[in-house]
């Protein structure tokens, strides 16, 4: 699938300076209906459920899951177990050789083609009415920082999107490639008038070859706001600053929004802000290939606002628990805050009782926002000590306001559970942009607050069971240079934040210093 490369640029010049005013009403229209919604979440919920059973009834699934004798969610836990995307192939299989109405009506119109940790490549189905999910709620989240802040100015200039290649393969009749590329063929026009790359750009497949071509491009436009990962947003940075020699604020002085997702801000922002050479708005989204699941829609409170009406029905099974042989399976009525869940999804486009596989944590009831705390198959507990995602992310932020001349790039952390010497401990991988002044004080600082927030690790410690994290320096641009080697660089992938083993440590020692 390949759309024609000729766009309508001549609209660029009618839409400068009214674009910015002609989106706050439809800003507050989404808004309104936002709110709607919002204030009846269980009620928003169950509706959703029952539109679900009724296509599902009809499929393969449906007939093999007695989905026509479902009639409430409890019914649905005794019909439809908990299911990954392995258990999920014989399903994706059936789909991918050509036959129609297996889970969900018709063929899918896309497959999300993704990563997978241990079945290689997953292909997940998009059908006709799952699309809205992801190019409307996409849409709706930079209108609701419009319509929360009043600021639209940004409209007006370029709009850097950085992400996979558009270009789509066909299995059997269904187009097929990245979600990010499946997403730009959904680009409105008044929105592609101002896109940066083209679709031209877009298509080159080496990363760094495509990110010259972006800095070319951009380099001299007015840009008001860049979306993409954090980490590639950074090395597209990194490229400007080499090019001109200039802080980015002098580069693109109205750039003024930064939309992100895929992995946590947090550690990223200094470094982010240092390159930019000021503070500006950013907004958060929750994107996956299964559903954009939610998105920030406030400045001044924590968290995303979880997507109730978007055709997808959640569940959540609380993180200590996914484990066990029955797990207890909550509805958005039962979840509480501040206790880390396993989000388990059911969508308009054939997923059924589908773990995510990421863990989530709710930091608000009223609306119902959450925070993503992790991958519930990356953590380290080689010792039992199981520790999460969020849990190392914040331990590096607490340490840093300690050692403010610290700048992160990007780190890993994996058990060293045979050491050489000494006892086992958690190796941390760090690449450093900015040395700490005191590197034993700074691993020492690290090692206190992880066991400030991880009550199992700090057992462990005092115990004598394991010994002090140890912090391996890697040399600059090492984990691009990983991420190159793995055919990884761009798009939207991400280096794991932890491992339970030691395939991906290994794999960096050759790039220690």
């Amino acid at each position: 699938m390949r759309e024609k490369c000729f766009y309508p640029y001549g609209l660029t010049f009618v839409l400068m300076g009214i674009r910015a005013s002609l989106v706050k009403p439809v800003a507050a229209f989404v808004e309104r209906r936002q709110e709607a919604w919002a204030r009846k979440p269980v009620e928003t919920q169950e509706k959703v459920f029952q539109n679900l059973m009724v296509t599902g009834k009809a499929t393969v699934f449906g007939a093999d899951h007695h989905l026509s004798g479902v009639n409430s969610y409890a019914d649905f836990k005794q019909a439809v177990p908990i299911r990954d995307y392995e258990d999920l192939i014989p399903y994706i299989d059936r789909v991918k050789a050509g036959e129609a109405n297996v889970l969900w009506k018709g063929r899918p119109l896309y497959f999300a083609k993704t990563s997978g940790t241990t079945s290689g490549v997953k292909y997940i189905p998009i059908s006709r009415e799952g699309i809205p999910n992801h190019v409307t709620e996409a849409r709706n989240s930079v209108l609701s920082y419009i319509h929360g802040t009043g600021k639209s100015r940004f409209m007006d200039f370029g709009l850097i999107f950085l992400s996979g290649s558009p270009i789509l393969d066909q299995i059997n009749g269904i187009h097929t490639g990245r979600l990010s590329g499946i997403v730009n063929h959904h680009v409105p026009n008044w929105i592609r008038s101002h896109q940066i790359p083209d679709y031209k750009t877009n298509c080159i497949e080496d990363w760094e070859a495509k990110l010259d071509r972006i800095v070319d491009l951009s380099i001299s436009r007015r840009i008001g706001m860049v979306s993409g990962i954090p980490p590639w947003v950074q090395m597209y940075f990194d490229r400007i600053r080499e090019r001109s020699g200039k802080a980015i604020k002098d580069i693109f002085p109205d750039f003024s929004l930064m939309v992100f997702g895929g992995v946590n801000f947090e550690p990223y922002r200094n470094r982010l802000f240092d390159t930019i050479g000021k503070k500006i708005d950013t907004v958060e989204l929750y994107p996956a290939s299964e559903g954009f699941f939610a998105y920030q829609d406030s400045q001044e409170h924590p968290g995303m606002l979880l997507l109730l009406n978007s055709g997808i029905f959640y569940e959540f099974i609380p993180a200590d628990e996914f484990y066990n042989k029955n797990p207890t399976r909550l509805g958005i009525e039962d979840v509480k805050t501040g206790v880390n869940y396993a989000m388990i999804i059911s969508t308009n486009s054939g997923l059924w009782g589908y773990s995510m596989g990421d863990t989530v944590k709710f930091v608000s009831t009223k609306p119902y926002r959450v925070v993503v705390t992790g991958r519930i198959r990356h953590f380290i507990s080689a010792f039992g000590e199981h520790v999460i995602g969020e849990e190392v992310e914040q331990a590096l932020k607490n340490t840093m306001l300690y050692h403010p001349e610290t700048e992160v790039v990007e780190f890993t952390v994996a058990p060293q559970v045979t050491p050489s010497e000494g006892l086992p401990h958690h190796e941390w991988l760090i690449e450093f942009g900015r040395m700490p002044a005191n590197m034993p004080a700074f691993e020492r600082r690290l090692d206190e607050q992880l066991r400030k927030l991880n009550t199992y690790y700090n057992d462990l410690i005092s115990g004598r069971v394991l010994e002090q994290l140890h912090i391996t320096r890697l040399k600059p641009e090492a984990f691009r240079t990983y991420m190159k080697l793995n055919g990884k660089l761009g798009g939207q992938n991400k280096v794991p934040r932890l491992s339970n083993d030691r395939l991906l440590a290994d794999e960096l020692s050759g790039l220690k210093l």
